[in-house]
């Protein structure tokens, strides 16, 4: 299982973080969040995959910043349609990892996959909330047991320390889980991530792998 840490945004706390070897960071380009990264991604060594988390935005502008921060993946975090997944694809050079979040309560209709399939390289589910996504709390994951797909798939939504008992015993059904995508219960203020926290999930998770 992969790690994601996600809504990354000061330049030391990122190399502090990084240092961690998560498998992905991720920096949040929509302006309306309060973990917004407008910065300069610092070096950050080759095994993390840098991850651009947008929201309803155009094609020339997630591609633009996948260019200036040589991003490896890129989040759609938005309403984003089968047609502008099928147009960023083309647009994206092939090694580009594509995941397309869905949000969700206590119910997810999840023929609304279908048609993204061949367009993404994972999905991402979360919680449905006020906010795109770092609200902080979880879903319920028992929905997930409906799951028809065998596209590997992030599992997000208010994981902290404290849910991963609960983590472990979905990873022992057979749910294509490839990783789980962490934010808000390991900072100390929004976007500031707490090193002890993350290093806490890191070790964690190296010893369920």
């Amino acid at each position: 299982m992969k790690l994601k840490i996600c809504g990354m945004k000061y330049p030391d706390n990122i190399i502090e973080v990084a240092a961690l070897l998560p498998d992905y960071l991720g920096f949040i380009f929509w302006e309306k969040s309060a973990r917004y990264f407008n910065g300069v991604i610092p070096k950050l060594p080759k095994s993390i995959r840098k991850v651009g988390v947008f929201v309803n935005e155009s094609i020339e502008i997630v591609a633009d910043k996948v260019q200036l921060h040589d991003l490896q993946a890129v989040q759609l975090h938005g309403k984003e349609s089968v047609v502008f997944c099928e147009e960023l694809k083309k647009r994206l050079p092939k090694e580009i990892e594509i995941v397309k979040v869905f949000s969700v309560i206590d119910s997810f209709d999840f023929e609304l996959l279908k048609d993204f399939e061949p367009l993404c390289d994972y999905f991402l589910f979360d919680t449905k909330g006020k906010l795109p996504g770092g609200n902080g709390s979880t879903f319920d994951w028992t929905v997930l047991e409906k799951y028809p797909s065998t596209k590997p798939f992030f599992l997000s939504g208010g994981i902290g320390l404290e849910e991963m008992p609960a983590v472990n015993e979905i990873l022992k059904t057979n749910l294509p889980i490839y990783a789980i995508d962490v934010n808000s219960k390991f900072e100390i203020e929004p976007g500031l991530k707490s090193i002890q926290l993350c290093g806490g999930i890191r070790q964690y998770i190296s010893k369920s792998n």
